[in-house]
């Protein structure tokens, strides 16, 4: 392993992008990594998944979402199942065996910002639907106007 050199290291010479979380809205992203982790409390289990947005101005950016996959309340087990099922559904995947089975799929994530447990803005993970651009759906047909019930031309 090698040891880190002071000698080479300028900050001037380095990116450092921001920490603020990036604004609402949907982005196309893909899952680079994923993972089941116990809870703090150890009553539990739940899935990580970082996500990476893809494109746009906020392209290589990072958000996350946590999944009770495994978890006492009942209700917390529920929404957690439903968002992997929406997950998998945007990317195709119906039945992964693996979460890494969901990894490098283009999806598009609903991204919200929320605030943590000491009031600092971050980002959630709302929702999920498929990158692709779905098929326009055909206009509705037009209404028929009612027809007179004699020419416009005749008198009465």
């Amino acid at each position: 392993m090698s040891e880190f050199n002071w000698n080479e290291f300028d900050a001037a010479t380095v990116d450092t992008p921001s920490r603020d979380p990036i604004p609402a809205g949907d982005y196309v992203a893909t899952v680079t990594d994923s993972a089941i982790k116990a809870n703090k409390a150890g009553t539990g289990e739940y899935l990580s998944l970082t996500f990476q947005i893809a494109d746009g101005d906020h392209a290589g950016r990072f958000v996350w979402a946590n999944l009770n996959l495994v978890h006492p309340n009942e209700k917390a087990v529920a929404i957690a199942r439903a968002e992997l099922a929406g997950l998998c559904k945007a990317v195709g995947v119906l039945n992964p065996k693996d979460s890494a089975d969901l990894h490098n799929m283009p999806v598009l994530i609903r991204v919200a910002v929320d605030k943590d447990r000491d009031g600092n803005p971050r980002n959630v993970v709302k929702g999920f639907k498929p990158a692709a651009s779905q098929p326009p759906k055909p206009a509705a047909p037009a209404k028929a106007e009612a027809k007179p019930s004699t020419a416009p031309w005749k008198k009465k």
